[in-house]
């Protein structure tokens, strides 16, 4: 019965033993093993590992990607505007040796990272307008602070893989007035596009006034030159018929000259004598 009891309390203790000294690193997680406070090795890889039972201890890490949501805070961009940020970030444990010995755990890392970017995105659009924050340079913006703030972090054990603006907003007292600026802005630029379609309406308008002058006159000149022509020409032809018989050409002149002057109602007070009436005086009535 002695026997068996202390097989018992030996198997009990091999197992307490096995589980205290071995121990499973999945692909989820990274290890740091110590030994009296002194980091030992890393680890890394997943797997079965063995270490020195109550003496060696393990410090586990997250090995996958982690989120950092930092509190809105405010900052001055260049051109004097006050702004609240709201930003996160996403990033890991790349070394967590150092990581360990810098800041022990996520809590503590979240903290640091806090800050590391927050001077990163201050210190970047601080050098910058409101215009370029908001709708110019975004993308380049928040570039340059992921690379400033991976730069600092690395020294902590943690690789930032990316930084974004959540919002970027204007203060509840401060909106009022820079809403009234960009309305002022936006309506003087209004005034001055109407301007100019004024300007260049103006202009087709003369252009289009000047271009039919210009059509009218050449057309009179042409209707004038052609009537010129038409009147030589008619000129030419009285000329051939009185050469041919003069007493016609002027008896038929004389007849056209009846039928413009003498109309219905018209009284001419004129000698009989006259040439006028030299071709009436010699009618006789039948």
């Amino acid at each position: 019965m002695r026997n068996l009891v202390t097989l018992a309390v030996v198997l009990i203790a091999a197992v307490i033993l096995l589980q205290t000294s071995c121990y499973i690193v999945d692909e989820r997680e990274q290890v740091v093993v110590t030994e009296f406070g002194q980091p030992v090795r890393t680890v890394q890889t997943p797997g079965l590992y063995f270490k020195i039972p109550f003496i060696q201890q393990l410090h586990t890490f997250d090995d996958r990607l982690l989120y950092s949501d930092a509190d809105p805070r405010q900052i001055y961009t260049q051109d004097k505007k006050n702004l609240i940020v709201d930003n996160f970030a996403r990033w890991r444990v790349a070394d967590p040796l150092k990581f360990l010995v810098s800041v022990q755990n996520v809590s503590y890392a979240q903290s640091r990272l806090d800050d590391i970017i927050f001077s990163a995105v201050r210190e970047e659009l601080g050098q910058r307008s409101l215009t370029e924050i908001v709708a110019e340079s975004r993308e380049e913006i928040m570039q340059k602070v992921t690379d400033r703030s991976r730069d600092a972090a690395l020294a902590l054990g943690i690789d930032i893989l990316d930084v974004r603006i959540k919002r970027a907003d204007l203060p509840l007292e401060n909106k009022a007035n820079v809403f009234e600026r960009m309305r002022a802005e936006r309506t003087r630029q209004a005034k001055e596009y109407r301007a100019e379609g004024e300007e260049i309406a103006t202009k087709i308008r003369a252009q289009t006034d000047l271009d039919v002058t210009t059509l009218t006159s050449e057309a009179f000149q042409k209707s004038q030159f052609i009537r010129g022509e038409g009147d030589a020409e008619a000129l030419r032809i009285y000329a051939d018929a009185f050469e041919q018989d003069p007493r016609f050409y002027e008896f038929w002149r004389t007849l056209e000259a009846y039928e413009k002057t003498l109309g219905q109602g018209t009284t001419v007070v004129m000698p009989p004598s006259s040439d006028f009436f030299k071709y009436l005086s010699k009618a006789r009535p039948r």
